[in-house]
This record gives C-alpha cells, structure tokens and sequence, in this order.
C-alpha cells in the first residue's frame, strides 16, 4: 500500500525563509525521497510526522518491529557532520542511529519518547543540571578530522563584527558587543578539540526506556566545551539565575570560568551577528546574559 507523505507547512515555510530556493527544492522532493527510503529500509509509517526547522521526522516501524524514526533533512554544513558524531558518541548519551544515505543525510534512529522531553522537567534547576551532565560525557570525546572547527567560525565571527556594530544604534548594546567580541580574541587562538553538540537545549534532551536522559539533533564542531553553555541560560530565562546556572554548568564540566565566560560571550556574539545581519532587533535576553555574567546589573 502506498504511503501519502503530507509535509507541514510549517516546516515548508520555514525552509522557504532560511533556505530559499534549494528550500524549496527539499521541501517538493521530501514525500518522494520519504518514499524512496520506506521502500529501501523496508519501514512502516506507525504515527504522524513531526518536524523542526529543517527536517521532517516520521515514525516507523522496521520490519522486524522495532520502533524507529525516520529523519528527513536538507544536507548542509551543519546536517553533515550530526551522523558522524552520533556513530562515535554510539547511543551514549545520545539517540542512537542505526542507518545514514550519505548522499541524502537521511538518517534512521532510535524512537525516544517526545512526550517526555526535558523542558516539560518541573525542576528548572535541575534541567540545567541534566544539560551539563549530558555535555560533560559527550564533550569528553575528540572530535575527529574534517569536523567543522570552533576555531574558523570564531575568526570569522571576528572578521564580521566592525561591520555588525556599525548597524546597531544603542551604545549600550555596542558596548556589550564589543566587550564579548574582545573577550572571544583572547581565547581564539585555542579553540579545542572536544566533539561538541553546539545545540542542546531543553528541547533537544528526550527520555527513553533505556535512559533518563538522551541527546538529540546535534550540529556538531571540533571545539572548546564553554561554547556549549549558552542554550542552558536561555532556557527558561531568568536573569536573576543565570551566575548560578553558568556556575553549576562549569562545575560539572570542570572547566575553568574565565576561559567558558570567553567562549559564552562567542556564542552571544553568534546569535546577535545573526540577528544584525537579518535585520532583526538584538534580544533583551541575549544582552541580559552578557551583563549578568559580566557583574554589571543594572
């Protein structure tokens, strides 16, 4: 029997803005290349599909039973690298994959249980500590050759800045700009070498019957580990926590803070060069983060 494959049209606006054409592309290919790989894994659609920005995620059935999802994405610099780093981290600590289509980035994994997903976590605190945990395992890893490297998109991120401030007109925010770009030159030239996630927010942490706790959707770099501290002082933002949250998150990963307050204020620096270069307004929260854990409150 035929499967129907309905992409979402969510999924199909957001690659219209962020990928344009070849979005496009992906998204009047996406039911053909579903079907192509249910006939070739010889998988069984057992549920409604779910998705993200930037891929669709159908749950299956193999053919001996074994639930499984099948993952559909636009290959690009960041959807290339996530198979790799889930073969080495092996379904350690992470969703486990069980086949890849190079050509495609197509990906079967592991089925983990959406409806348990670590921001439905009352405990805010404690997510946070689920999150450094997690990071500590995974980081602990080296990254393997030809991974995308913290160090290239630093320099880079550095080259775009004098640019960037030019278009934001609050001195305040240049101000702070500036000071995380200065802080990111200081550590630039020691990036690291630790397989890292680089997106492991609240949502991207599931449970499972074999875990507490699996990550999932990495976008993997070769890099320093205080680059991956940000997404856990967003998440459910509050100012007043965040010197605790980054205390508890460097404790745990035993790293030391000066040199993780240098690659959080990189990370900070990244989101806001995205934001200027969009046209879109700086986030208050992104400026709140530098100040808290820069000591100036206001």
């Amino acid at each position: 029997m035929l499967t129907v494959i309905h992409v979402p049209e969510e999924l199909a606006a957001a690659q219209e803005k962020f990928n344009g054409e070849a979005g496009r592309a992906f998204v009047s290919g996406l039911p053909g290349l579903a079907a192509g790989f249910l006939d070739r894994w010889d998988l069984r659609v057992t549920g409604a599909p779910m998705h993200g920005v930037s891929a669709l995620v159908l749950p299956v059935d193999r053919a001996d039973g074994t639930p499984a999802v099948l993952k559909l994405q636009i290959l690009d610099e960041e959807s290339e690298g996530e198979p790799v780093a889930l073969r080495i981290w092996n379904g350690d600590g992470a969703v486990r994959l069980l086949d890849h289509d190079t050509a495609t980035g197509t990906m079967l994994l592991e089925r983990l249980d959406p409806s348990r997903m670590l921001s439905r976590l009352p405990d805010a605190q404690e997510a946070v500590l689920v999150i450094a945990r997690l990071l500590a395992h995974l980081t602990s890893t080296p990254a393997p050759p030809g991974m995308r490297r913290l160090g290239d998109l630093a320099r880079a991120m550095l080259e775009r800045t004098p640019g960037a401030l030019a278009r934001v007109p609050d001195p305040a925010a240049r101000r702070i700009l500036a000071d995380c770009a200065a802080a990111l030159r200081e550590v630039v030239d020691e990036p690291g070498d630790r397989l890292l996630h680089w997106d492991l927010h609240e949502e991207n942490v599931l449970a499972s019957d074999r875990a507490d706790w699996l990550a999932i959707d990495p976008k993997p770099l070769a890099g320093d580990p205080g680059f991956e501290l940000w997404p856990a002082l967003a998440n459910r933002f509050d100012a007043d926590d965040v010197r605790r949250r980054f205390d508890a998150m460097t404790d745990v990963l035993g790293l030391d803070r000066e040199r993780a307050r240098a690659w959080t204020y990189g990370r900070l620096l990244q989101n806001c060069l995205w934001d200027i270069e969009d046209g879109r307004p700086l986030e208050d929260r992104q400026l709140e983060i530098a100040r808290r854990l820069s000591g100036r409150t206001p």
